[in-house]
């Protein structure tokens, strides 16, 4: 078969498999196993990569099909898309954009065809390397976390999907006990309450969970009147998980190794704390190498939480989930089959849970017992460069 056959039929396959995005108006209920669009952020620094990567995933059999690179950009390290399906957000993880200190946050629009990218904006983040990006509840506003910059942005979304000026901006301050790594602010999360009243902020150099009042007709934030939430000295918050219930909400400690789970009250945002539990399991009771947790969430079913290890130790804990108290019991470490799982995602379904190993360049797919939670490697590895950031997308 010669060339131009090969691509040619290769083109056709790919038509076929995104064909199910092609549906017209009338067919808005997605079937159970209907593909979803995946897309990969990635460190470009002093690595292979050129950006964002482009997969379709069947959660039929848990497989990705690779469709290359969506778009090139600088270090697009965190993913967050629009709930339209039409379009991708991501933050430049870098210190200079421009001729300002600070780092970029860009806005793309979603060919469901191919799966590629069409950049739209790029708008400075106002500080230096920002490191997360969500979207609030009514797909009207993208909210930043600058980790270096230690401060935390809202950006109002146009109606063509790019990016206005920032219409908030809250600079912290403060520092932890860590001379090292909380010498001052270091926001690390941000994203809105399950009623988007609310935007909370975790910050690794301050130990704190911050609270703002958010309005979503203005994309801006003021502090709450009860403005934060303390976790132990050191312990270094770095994402937050909401319960699907949103009664409780779970707290990720890098520097700690640990998850604290709060009671939620919707009515004032407040947060409770119930617990504090390590993600290492007894069998490391006498560890004492580095701690670095990475990743958090909460399976869709609401009765499993899972959080990743990495400093070499490349594991994904699980915990069962009391349904009444809201509190965690570890119940096992399973190895990432890879080095550094810097972020994971469950899947949409919530049957499979990939892994992105960022230093061995991989994502690793496991299927989840819906009875245990135990994770078992469905023997599924996709090479990926530097893999930061998985994101579903169901383009409708």
């Amino acid at each position: 078969m010669n060339l131009a056959r090969r691509l040619f039929m290769n083109s056709l396959l790919l038509a076929a498999l995104l064909l199910p995005f092609c549906s017209t108006a009338a067919a808005q209920k997605r079937t159970p196993n209907k593909p979803y669009l995946v897309y990969v952020g990635t460190y470009t620094n002093k690595t292979a990569s050129k950006g964002i990567y482009a997969y379709l995933f069947d959660p039929g059999v848990g497989k990705l099909i690779s469709l290359g690179v969506a778009a090139e950009s600088e270090d697009p390290s965190f993913l967050a898309a629009h709930p339209n399906g039409k379009y991708l957000y991501a933050v430049n993880e870098i210190d200079h954009f421009g001729a300002q200190k600070s780092g970029a946050v860009s806005s793309f629009a979603i060919d469901p065809k191919t799966g590629k990218l069409t950049l739209l904006s790029q708008v400075s983040t106002q500080g230096a390397g920002p490191c997360y990006i969500s979207l609030d509840k009514t797909g009207k506003f993208v909210l930043v976390a600058n980790y270096d910059g230690g401060s935390i942005a809202v950006f109002p979304i146009r109606e063509d999907g790019s990016l206005a000026p920032a219409s908030a901006f809250v600079q912290h301050s403060g520092s932890s006990i860590n001379k090292e790594r909380q010498e001052g602010p270091h926001a690390h999360w941000i994203g809105t309450s399950p009623d988007n009243r609310f935007a909370l902020a975790a910050d690794l150099g301050l130990d704190e969970i911050l609270v703002y009042r958010f309005s979503a007709a203005k994309g801006t934030l003021a502090p709450n009147t009860l403005p934060f939430a303390k976790l132990n000295p050191g312990a270094g918050p770095r994402h937050l998980a909401f319960h699907p219930n949103g009664k409780f909400a779970y707290v990720l400690a890098e520097m700690e190794s640990s998850v604290t789970a709060f009671a939620y009250k919707a009515s004032n945002g407040s947060l409770s704390p119930l617990q504090t539990v390590s993600t290492l399991s007894i069998l490391r009771k006498d560890y004492s190498g580095p701690k670095e947790a990475a990743e958090i969430a909460v399976h869709p079913s609401g009765k499993f939480l899972y959080a990743s290890n990495r400093a070499g130790i490349d594991t994904i804990s699980a915990f069962s989930i009391d349904p009444v108290k809201g509190t965690l019991h570890l119940k096992d470490e399973f190895p990432t089959m890879g080095k550094t799982p810097r972020n994971f995602a469950i899947d949409p379904t919530g049957k499979f849970l990939l892994a992105a190993n960022q230093e061995s360049n991989n994502i690793v797919i496991f299927r989840i017992d819906p009875t245990t939670g135990a994770l078992s490697p469905t023997g599924e590895i996709t090479e990926v460069p530097a893999p930061v950031c998985i994101a579903f997308v169901a383009v409708r």
